[in-house]
This record gives C-alpha cells, structure tokens and sequence, in this order.
C-alpha cells in the first residue's frame, strides 16, 4: 500500500463515527416507526422520491438530519443542504434561483433542506415562501423547537408537520452494537470489548440522543490504552469518565412546556408543581421570577376568592426572593406553591372575565345609566345625574339599584361558588340576587 492509498483507506475514518454510521436506507434506520415504519406516509413518499414540502419536529439526535439523508440518498432531483445557524437571504435566494433554471431547462425538482429552521428569523423565512409555493423547491426543515413556536405560520401551513419522538436508552444500545459490529464504517476493525455496564451508562447518560452515545463511546475506544496483546476494554469506569451528565434540553419550546406543566399542576398535584418548579430552575436555568409570576396568576384564575390569601404568599414569595435571592428564597417559593396547591379551587373570576368579555361582541357600546354619572359639578343635576343612592345609607349597608347598562340590566357575570371562602360570597350574592338573566 502507498501513500495515497492509505490516505484513502484512512480518510473515512477521519470522520466522526457518528457520521460514519448514518443509515443509509430506512432499513438501517432507528426508532420513529410511527413515521417511516411499514406503510406510513412519509416512508412510501421516501422510497416512491414524491416527498412533499415537510418540517421534521423533534429533540437533538432522534434522527431528523438522518431522514434527510436518507431522502438525499433516495432522491433523482438535486439535494442541497443549509444550516440556518450560518445561511443568509442570499444563500437561501442563490439556491431558489438555481432550482428555477433546472426546473425549467431540465424539468429537475429541488430539495431543500434547512437544518435548525427554527433559528432563521421571520424575514428570512419569509424568503422561502414564493419559491415553495410555486413549487420550485420541495422544502424539508429540522427543529427541536416547538414549530408553532418558531416557524412563520405561512411556511407551516405549506409543510406537512412530522413529529419525532425523544428515542431510548434500547435505540441507543442498538446504535451502539451495530457500530461494534461493522468494521467498515464503526470499530470492530479495533480489537475492542465493551463491557455490558458500560455500553449500559453511556445509553443511559445519553438520554435519547443517539448522536451523543457513539461520540461517547467512540471516545472511550479511542483513548483507552491498549492492553499488552493490543485488545481495547471500555469498562464502566472509563464510560463514565466519556459521558456524564444527561443531556437536557431547555431550549425555548422546552421551557414553555415546562412552566405549562407547573401551572397546570397548581390546580391538581403539590408533589408535580414543587417538582417542575425545582426542575427548571436547577435543571434547566430558568429565572424562579418567571415561576412566580406564573404562580401568581394562577393564584387569581384557579383560586380567587375561594382563598385571597395564597395571593398574599405569592406576592410575599416574589418579594422575599427579590430581597434574599436564590438559593435561599427556596424555601420560601416553596411555601407559597404548596400553599396555592392546597388551597380550595375557583375560577369564578376568569368566569366572569370572560362572560363580560363576550358581552362586549353583543352591546358594541354601553352608556353609563344616569343616576350613576358624575354629580359633583353644578350642571349636573341639569343633565339628569341625580337619582343615586348612597348604600351605607340603607340598612346593611346595601340598596338594590341599577348599575350595569340598560342593555345588560339584569345580567349576571360573577357567580361566586362554594369553594372556601368564596361560599360567604355567594351566600350573600343569594340573599342580595332576586332572580336574574346569567350571563
């Protein structure tokens, strides 16, 4: 063997094994069955190369760039890849111009894929617009983030969504063995053993995302000594020294998801509120103020009055973290989300929010009743603002009067429920009421 063909021989892998060990085929490819398994759409649009404008959804590693490759290897037209991290309009406009000429002069469709779409703003995703609409490009974009979050509503209601699912410790052992196992493209040309434990903590550390596995492992092979007849063991030990913490992702769309959970778990579960609350701020590396302004509506939409003092512990909580910080506030936040958990539950004022709300689509415009206007200026009683009676004139400090427009005499949109405290409400609502049109 010479020089040039060792290089050759050597140069694939110079590669990481990672990359070395891409599937091909969707034979060769792992997990996501609900999507490419036997029949499913987007495998008989693959292998039939009639893919369709499409965004591929789903955490780091669970195989969106593998899909494109796969759809690149599978395709007749011309595939050309973008990373949105470092492509400009210009980029993206050079692509869209070539793909018209070779529609035109050659009939060849254009695929293109934009790696990280979600990273390309609005003015840059509006570019590819016209282009996918007239059908001059096939567009295929790659997000971990949330697309309704981060891609233009136009371009997603032009693309088919697939959503990939985070892959397990199983996908990675799997990945993991079959780049044991190939001497071409992984390390059996090694005289490498893996032990059982090892193989086991690297799955697990990576935590779905396949990519970080055999980068792990491929580390652990290649700086492990040699023993003294040159076999290559991996023990657990030099695993967890390769791969340590799992991975966590906090991206933006990650975050939402989580402060929507801690909201949803005040109404219902103090071990799951505590738990996402103390999740992403230590876990994560979210701001507790964006918790405890979340925590503090809740205090109004899911308990109002049923229970007014868990607005005061959230109120106090937000303070007593502004003036000790974190971590010694804890304590405190804690308190105050546990509090609002087992408070009694009423959302009778988001109710009444909201019926006034809808009240607005039906009045257009509302005229304040006389007796209720202004009549502290000498003119007043000349325009007919008088008639008011003062409550605490009358007998339990309560008159019945006319206080909503005309056109919404009568109408009820508070009614209090006999959640907590909120049951002393609407027992004097009751004694108040004579019977009215709800709202």
């Amino acid at each position: 063997m010479d020089l040039f063909s060792y290089g050759e021989e050597a140069q694939p892998r110079a590669r990481l094994l990672a990359d070395r060990m891409r599937p091909e085929s969707l034979d060769e490819y792992i997990g996501q069955e609900h999507i490419v398994g036997p029949g499913k759409l987007l495998r008989r649009a693959i292998e039939g190369d009639a893919v369709t404008s499409i965004l591929l959804f789903g955490p780091p590693g669970s195989g969106k760039t593998t899909l494109a490759h796969i759809i690149s290897k599978r395709t007749e037209g011309d595939f050309v890849r973008l990373n949105a991290v470092d492509a400009s309009v210009k980029d993206v406009r050079e692509v869209i111009e070539q793909a018209e000429r070779n529609k035109s002069m050659y009939g060849r469709k254009t695929i293109l894929f934009l790696d990280e779409v979600h990273r390309f703003n609005s003015a840059r995703q509006d570019a590819l617009l016209p282009a996918v609409e007239k059908g001059i490009i096939v567009f295929i974009g790659a997000t971990t983030e949330n697309p309704y979050h981060s891609v233009n509503g136009a371009l997603l209601s032009r693309s088919t969504l697939f959503r990939l699912n985070a892959l397990t410790k199983e996908h990675s052992l799997l990945a993991m063995r079959r780049a044991l196992a190939d001497p071409s493209k992984g390390l059996a040309f090694m005289k490498l053993r893996v032990e059982e434990e090892a193989l086991a903590h690297i799955a697990a550390m990576a935590n779905g995302d396949i990519r970080r596995a055999l980068t792990a492992l491929e580390l652990a092979a290649v700086t492990t000594p040699s023993e003294p007849d040159g076999s290559v063991v991996v023990t657990l030990e030099i695993a967890e020294e390769s791969i340590r913490q799992p991975t966590l992702q906090a991206d933006e769309s990650t975050q939402y998801d989580v402060l929507s959970a801690f909201h949803k778990s005040v109404r219902g579960s103090s071990d799951a509120a505590l738990y996402w609350f103390l999740y992403a701020v230590e876990k994560l590396g979210m701001d507790p103020m964006t918790f405890l302004r979340r925590l503090t509506v809740a205090c109004s939409e899911d308990i109002g009055l049923a229970n007014p003092q868990a607005m005061v512990q959230a109120v106090s909580a937000m303070e007593a973290y502004h003036r000790i910080g974190w971590p010694e506030s804890k304590f405190i936040v804690a308190q105050a989300i546990l509090f609002a958990v087992e408070s009694p539950k009423s959302n009778a004022i988001a109710v009444a929010i909201g019926n006034i709300m809808d009240s607005f689509e039906h009045t257009k415009s509302a005229e304040v009743p006389l007796h209720l206007r202004d009549g502290h200026y000498s003119g007043a009683k000349k325009l007919g603002h008088v008639g008011y009676r003062y409550p605490h004139d009358f007998p339990g400090h309560y008159v019945e009067q006319q206080y909503l427009p005309d056109k919404l005499k009568g109408k009820v949109f508070y009614e209090a429920t006999e959640q907590g405290m909120e049951d002393r409400i609407r027992q004097n609502q009751d004694k108040r009421r004579k019977p009215q049109t709800r709202g």
